[in-house]
């Protein structure tokens, strides 16, 4: 911790001093809210001259609306939320900034034990059940242009199986995922880790597909705001940045690390789930349910030397082709203006060299998904429209997150 204190000395004192001593922070109830847990409880945001006060949200939509009217500084983060009150889908347009990357990776679609038992536990199985029955197959995600709902279906639609037609698609918070499983609600879900893996345990469900599969080191949750938040509050976000960023960098120093932080997120006041369920998809120990096991090499990470955290101009964009291609937004957007306003580039850049993590050159990065598109930000409006099976519609449909 003294290499901490004495990096953080610049920003405690005179005018670079946080405007504010204490800021609340929102999270869900999910492994991948381990680093601003993480600095909030173990010493890293208090060098920079900052408390850190964790409320945990019953759903995205309450934390939307609570990041959106002020009573959250800022929180743990979908990247499709903040995008979506940055266009105004669902509500009012708000202007909105993404500080930093706090994961990439590890999400996961599962089935239920009844699927199983049909035989459906391959995707051209799942093709079959979807085109050849009469009843639709109901699939939860956790908010209407949230991540979830993005890897599904796109997911889906790699598959050959539209996700608004083929099938139905409802939104449960993330911690009532298994519950619904338990009780027939739902024939499958997509969601953020431990909620895959305790429908495992639980002997409820299994994994048919992560969300690393999908897109290797895809985009995950961010550290989100307002915009006015930055604007009013510089030197906080900045401190705010700081200090989540030695807590990314803390949890992937050793795999001892990630056992501890499991043991703390499985407390009541955070995830509060078995241990077992949130420790062995952190070490990237995937269990299936299908009697498959492996090591995942493109597992939840947190840091990667900053390939993580950089708010990548391409990352927010890509969520924006996605609302474009399912039919959120009516027209194409200025995806890389809005993506400049929303990503807080100068910012994560200031307190990322002050702690000597390297900041890539280029705002832009290359990725190769599932289908073989290749996404690099380069011609946005004809990715989105590039798609074989897409909603691009004349009007967008009404957004419904409760």
């Amino acid at each position: 911790m003294n290499e901490t204190f004495n990096t953080s000395l610049a920003w405690v004192d005179g005018s670079d001093a946080p405007e504010l001593g204490t800021v609340d922070v929102g999270f869900m109830a999910l492994t991948d809210s381990a680093s601003l847990i993480v600095a909030a409880t173990q010493g890293f945001a208090q060098p920079y001259g900052l408390n850190i006060n964790l409320h945990r949200q019953p759903s995205w939509a309450n934390l939307r609306d609570k990041l959106v009217n002020g009573e959250l500084h800022a929180a743990h983060s979908l990247y499709g939320l903040i995008y979506a009150a940055q266009l105004g889908i669902g509500g009012p347009a708000t202007d909105m900034a993404v500080l930093m990357g706090l994961n990439q990776n590890g999400q996961s679609i599962n089935l239920s034990r009844d699927l199983q038992v049909a035989g459906v536990t391959t995707p051209e199985a799942l093709d079959r059940r979807t085109h050849q029955s009469d009843t639709k197959l109901t699939f939860a995600q956790t908010f209407p242009t949230g991540n979830h709902a993005m890897w599904l279906y796109y997911w889906l639609a790699s598959q050959g199986i539209h996700p608004l037609q083929d099938v139905d698609s409802v939104v449960v918070p993330p911690p009532q995922m298994v519950e619904h499983l338990r009780a027939g609600r739902i024939d499958g879900f997509c969601v953020g880790e431990p909620w895959g893996a305790s429908a495992v345990s639980q002997d409820l469900g299994f994994t048919l597909a992560t969300t690393q599969a999908i897109w290797p080191d895809h985009p995950e949750k961010v550290l989100g705001c307002s915009l006015e938040f930055v604007r009013q509050y510089p030197n906080t976000a900045r401190a705010l940045v700081m200090a989540v960023l030695e807590a990314s960098r803390f949890i992937e120093q050793s795999q001892d690390n990630r056992r501890s932080t499991a043991q703390m997120l499985s407390g009541e006041a955070y995830v509060n789930a078995p241990v077992e369920d949130i420790q062995a998809r952190l070490l990237g120990e995937y269990v299936d349910g299908l009697g498959n096991h492996w090591h995942d090499h493109h597992a939840i990470s947190f840091h990667r030397n900053g390939e993580v955290n950089m708010p990548w101009l391409s990352d927010g964009m890509w969520f924006m082709t996605q609302f474009r291609r399912w039919g959120l937004l009516r027209d194409d957007p200025d995806y890389l203006a809005v993506a400049r306003q929303v990503q807080q580039l100068a910012l994560y850049r200031q307190a990322a060299q002050a702690l000597n993590i390297t900041v890539p050159a280029s705002p832009m990065r290359s990725s190769q998904l599932i289908d073989g598109k290749v996404w690099d930000g380069s011609d946005p409006v004809g990715y989105a429209h590039g798609f074989k099976l897409h909603a691009l519609a004349a009007a967008a449909p009404v957004v419904a997150d409760r």
